[in-house]
Order: structure tokens, then C-alpha cells, then sequence
């Protein structure tokens, strides 16, 4: 039997409810949106992550669209887990005051083809049964695709191993515990681990393998407290044009010292990589505080050796911990599994797909935005935006793809601007802008509208060169057929 709809929606993340309600403002109350997610609920990768995992962000940015939060915190506020879980429910209600929305939870995306001017979408049920849909459009809101971690599996007897997402660091077995934990990693993942440890067992032996490191934007240059939202701190915008500015396609190294002298914080020593986590001083001081030892290497295995457990580390070093010690996975949540190539839209614009081979975000919060904006006035398949293999390119540079997103976000943001209506701008409550008070997002307006246009053929060459260079697909999308699926 087959259903039909206006629009199709494959996932209900950040990214999916961005594009709900950007579809939402153009449909007619009586018209119908399919919303297929293959979690039980809306929410996304929140409805996997681990349960001590907070924004790392000021909450009012992140949600769908400019719908507000209703939490009645304080702007810096950092949401739990649940509070964004409540928040996700709370747009989907909003949104479906003005459109209807019927989801499809448990449901999985299996193929779509467009043929004479519709979208036929094949979807299987929980039970396996398969389910036909027939839209006038289809938004995959893939998103970066997160997927929780699995405990490390390790030769070792003499060590517990486990992964955060099953593991809540904050109780059970783990807490009453007294052995050492060492946590595996640098990231966000890695760092909430360390600080739900140590504050929640304070005296604990908290350990890392810290790899090459991970640094992160200091949340207080970006979001100063208080009367420093007025004149302290520096605005996203400032920085994303002083940084593509300097970068060249060819210099990522130098334009991460520079970002991390001017906006880095770091509990490891000599940290190389980054990928946009956001971290407090406060934090920060809290973990360098609480961890006990930090080994800059990455971990292979862990072996049992004459009565006791060796890490077995890549640079070929050993280091003997302690019989009961706890093994926590904090890895490689952002470059796990591998998707095949698909572009960002089909031929003729009826489909559109947000995920990480053909992006043209630096965040697909902000692609779910922007991108369906485009496709309701037609033109996702007109205007020339760059897209990026993402997943190619952290494969190739894990060093140069944060300061492409960047400027791919940046050329994408300046094309869109003179294509869309100022509204369009003017309603996107993702703007990081909005944490200023009114005068100073103004200043940040003004200075991308005055500086964007002539700033577009260095962004070009820029992502030109690291195409070039590393060999990856970026550059405008050619039109490709429209049964893409």
C-alpha cells in the first residue's frame, strides 16, 4: 500500500528538524510531511549518547529554526541530555501546529527514485515490512550519522572495558569501584568522561591516553557571561573571516597554532587536533586538576603480563596499570563508518541529502537550514554552492578539514545570502551571533554583508586548492540525474 505525501523527511536529529521546520513555513496547514526516523523517538544521536553528556554550547542556539526554549534558564546554561531530548519534543509539537506531521519511528530508509516528477520512497518497518511513499519532495537529514561507541575489545582478563554509552561513569559498578579508569581519547566524548569522574569522585585515579591530543574553542572568548556579552569576547563571524582569510588550502598547520594561541584551551599538553568542540577555562582547569596521568599516545591493545596489564600503545611503549582497572572507549565517534558518495541533490532539486561525502556546511544544523530554504524557492539545483567530501578529506587531513569546513561554509553562506530573502537570514535561530545583545550582532551582520562579496574568489581558490592537493571532490555540484537515490 502506498502513502502519499508533500514532503518526506528521513531523520529527526538536529539536522531533520531544521529541515521539518523550514518545510513547515512553506506548506499549506492541510498539507503533509512523513517524518521517518529509525530511533523510537525524535532527537537523534541524543537519544543514543550517554547520559552524562550536556550542550557544549549556550542552549537557545540549538534548536529548530528560531523556535525558543522553554526551559526558563539563563543563556549560558549547558542542557542535560534530557532537557534537549524535552526540547526536541517541544519543536516537533510547535512545528506540527502549523503543518501536518505524521513519523514514522522505528522505520529504516531503504531506496528512493525520482521519476516524472515524483519521489517514490521504499522505507522498512521494525517487523521488516516494507512500506511504499510517494512524495513531492524527499530531505535525507543524514546528518554526520553518529553511532554509539562499543567497549574496546581487549586481550587483556585483568582489565573491565566499557563504553560510555552504556556505561554512566556517574554510578553502578564503575562508581563503587576503586581501581583506576583510564579514559581512551581527547574529544568532547572523552573530556565529559574525565569530568563526570572527577567531580562525581573527587580523589578517584582518573588517567587518559590522549593520543596526539584534541584542543577545543574556549567557551569563554566566544560566550563571555554577564556584562562582557556587551563588549568582551569575539563573535563566531569575526573569527570564521580572520580565519579563512589566513587560511590558503595549504597552510592548516599554521592556522591551527593560530586558532589555538587566540581561541584554544586544552587539558593535554602540545594537542594537534580539532574539530570544533567547545570547552570552558573553568572545565578545563577541573580535568588538568583531576587527571592523574596523561600519556600522549594512542592505545593498541591491553595484555596480561606476569600478574599484571600492560597498555599496549602504537609507538610501540608499554605502560602497566593496575589488576581491575577500568578501560572507558571515547574514540572516533566523528570518523566511524564508511557511506558511499551521494550528491546534495538530484537533477531536477526533488531530492535533497545532508551528510558528510557531498557537504556544503560546516554543520548540518545549519545545512538542514540553509539547504531547504533553497529548495522551497527552487534553486537548490541552480545556485553554484560547493560541496565537500567530508569523509574523504578527514581520511586524507584530519588537520585541514575543520578550517575547510569553515570556508566552505563561509563561499556556501555568501552565495545563499544574495539568493535567498533577507528573512531567511533574519529567522535562523542558530545564529551563534544571537548570544550578543542586539547592537553586536548587528556589527556581525554588517561586517559579512561588507565583507562577503569580495572575499568570494579567495574562499573559491582556497577550496579549489584542497581539491587539488588532497584530491578530494570539492566544487560546485554538476547536475547529476534526477533519480539519484
Amino acid at each position: 500500500m502506498r502513502e502519499d505525501c508533500d514532503v518526506c523527511i528521513v531523520g529527526a536529529g538536529l539536522c531533520g528538524m531544521n529541515a521539518l521546520f523550514v518545510a513547515s513555513t512553506y506548506l499549506r496547514p492541510d498539507q503533509k510531511i512523513i517524518l521517518i526516523e529509525r530511533r523510537p523517538r525524535v532527537g537523534g544521536m541524543w537519544v543514543d549518547t550517554y547520559p552524562y553528556v550536556r550542550l557544549h554550547q549556550p542552549h537557545p542556539m540549538f534548536t529548530a529554526g528560531n523556535i525558543k526554549w522553554t526551559l526558563g534558564r539563563e543563556p549560558a546554561y549547558l542542557a542535560t541530555k534530557l532537557e534537549v531530548l524535552d526540547h526536541f519534543g517541544y519543536c516537533l509539537q510547535q512545528i506540527k501546529q502549523r503543518v501536518r506531521v505524521e513519523e514514522r519511528y522505528g522505520w529504516d530508509f531503504q531506496s528512493a527514485e525520482a521519476i516524472d516528477g515524483a519521489v517514490h520512497i521504499t522505507c522498512r518497518d521494525a517487523d521488516g515490512q516494507l512500506h511504499t511513499i510517494q512524495a513531492e519532495r524527499l530531505i535525507k537529514a543524514y546528518g554526520v550519522r553518529v553511532t554509539p561507541n562499543e567497549a574496546l575489545e581487549l586481550s587483556s582478563d585483568r582489565v573491565q572495558s566499557v563504553s560510555p554509552d552504556s556505561c554512566d561513569v556517574r554510578s553502578g559498578d564503575i562508581h563503587e569501584s576503586d581501581t583506576p579508569v583510564w579514559v581512551i581519547g581527547s574529544g568532547k566524548t572523552a573530556m565529559d568522561t574525565a569530568h563526570a569522574l572527577i567531580t562525581s569522585s573527587p580523589g578517584r585515579e582518573v588517567n587518559m591516553v590522549a593520543g596526539s591530543g584534541t584542543f577545543f574553542s574556549s567557551r569563554d572568548r566566544f560566550f563571555p557571561a554577564g556584562a562582557r556579552r556587551w563588549s568582551g569576547g569575539v563573535s563566531l563571524t569575526k573569527m570564521s573571516i580572520d580565519m579563512t582569510r589566513l587560511y590558503d588550502g595549504t597552510n592548516e598547520d599554521d592556522v591551527a597554532r593560530w586558532y589555538r594561541s587566540n581561541y584554544g584551551t586544552s587539558p593535554t599538553p602540545h594537542a594537534t587536533h580539532f574539530m570544533a568542540g567547545v570547552l570552558s577555562e573553568a572545565e578545563n582547569a577541573a580535568i588538568v586538576a583531576g587527571l592523574n596521568d596523561v600519556v600522549m599516545d594512542h592505545l593498541v591493545d591491553v595484555v596480561d603480563t606476569n600478574g599484571s596489564a600492560d597498555l599496549v600503545l602504537r609507538s610501540g611503549a608499554r605502560k602497566t596499570v593496575a589488576p581491575g582497572s577500568w578501560i572507558v572507549n571515547c574514540t572516533g565517534y566523528l570518523t566511524k563508518g564508511e557511506h558511499p558518495y551521494e550528491p546534495y541533490v538530484s537533477g531536477d532539486g526533488s531530492i535533497l541529502s545532508i551528510q558528510m561525502r557531498s557537504a556544503t556546511m560546516h554543520l548540518t544544523s545549519f545545512a538542514g537550514y540553509f539547504a531547504t530554504h533553497l529548495m522551497f524557492l527552487g534553486k537548490l539545483n541552480t545556485v553554484p554552492l560547493y560541496e565537500l567530501d567530508l569523509q574523504d578529506l578527514a581520511q586524507k587531513s584530519k588537520t585541514a578539514v575543520l578550517y575547510a569546513m569553515f570556508t566552505l561554509a563561509q563561499h556556501n553562506l555568501s552565495l545563499i545570502s544574495d539568493a535567498v530573502p533577507v528573512r531567511v537570514f533574519r529567522e535562523c535561530g542558530l545564529d551563534y551571533n544571537r548570544w550578543y545583545p542586539m547592537p553586536r550582532q548587528l556589527s556581525a551582520t554588517v561586517r559579512f554583508m561588507a565583507t562577503h562579496h569580495r572575499d568570494r574568489e579567495h574562499l573559491r581558490r582556497t577550496l579549489d586548492t584542497v581539491r587539488e592537493r588532497f584530491d578530494v571532490r570539492c566544487g560546485p555540484l554538476v547536475a547529476t540525474p534526477a533519480g539519484t537515490g
